[in-house]
């Protein structure tokens, strides 16, 4: 019995470390230039990077409106627009700030809030790359009806000579990893749990 527990557990090892090897190499491909969109929207986090990507896709006129996501409550508009260097006629056109969410979970709710008061239905999505899969999960898990576009952010972390000599850097992307499984788990459930309603009518 102990022989076969441990069989077991070196192969979910085997299975596990697979899996995240592919989603480090996966994370670090180079962002396809996104179509024209309805709108873009913007996570905090991490540096101001992705921030200033996504008000350079507005002003590449890639969607109509641009949604910064979770800015922290204490920041006013107009120190965000210093920050980000926007114009503040753009901002007063056409960004909104939500300061609602507080994590990942929470930027999915407040982006669906926004996309369907505007009507969007094409939706181009900025964060850094070790952190696209979780968000795009959460975000299309959140809005089914919606095309999703990601255009990730490069970051040192997914940098295979960096995470593969610092831990620090391992440790970050397999977190986000193991969420990312979560995420994918509450996806089967509710799929399955979907289709049994289904199979019940």
């Amino acid at each position: 019995m102990r022989s076969l527990a441990l069989w077991a557990a070196l192969v979910a090892a085997l299975v596990f470390f697979t899996g995240f090897w592919s989603f480090a190499e996966r994370v670090r491909a180079d962002a396809v230039e996104p179509p024209t969109a309805d709108g873009v929207v913007a996570l905090t986090g991490g540096s101001n990077e992705r921030l200033e990507t996504g008000v350079r896709l507005l002003e590449q006129r890639k969607g109509r409106r641009l949604l910064i996501s979770g800015v922290n409550r204490i920041v006013t508009d107009s120190e965000l627009y210093q920050a980000l260097n926007i114009d503040p006629a753009l901002g007063e056109c056409c960004i909104d700030i939500g300061r609602a969410a507080q994590d990942t979970l929470g930027n999915a709710s407040e982006a669906t809030d926004w996309a369907r008061e505007h009507g969007f239905k094409r939706i181009i999505l900025v964060t850094d790359d070790y952190h696209m899969p979780r968000s795009q999960a959460e975000l299309q898990l959140a809005m089914p009806e919606a095309e999703i576009h990601p255009y990730p952010v490069r970051t040192r972390f997914t940098d295979p000579d960096v995470w593969r000599s610092d831990t620090s850097a391992a440790a970050r992307l397999g977190g986000e990893y193991v969420k990312y499984l979560v995420i994918r788990g509450r996806e089967a459930l509710i799929g399955l749990g979907a289709r049994e309603e289904k199979a019940a009518e």
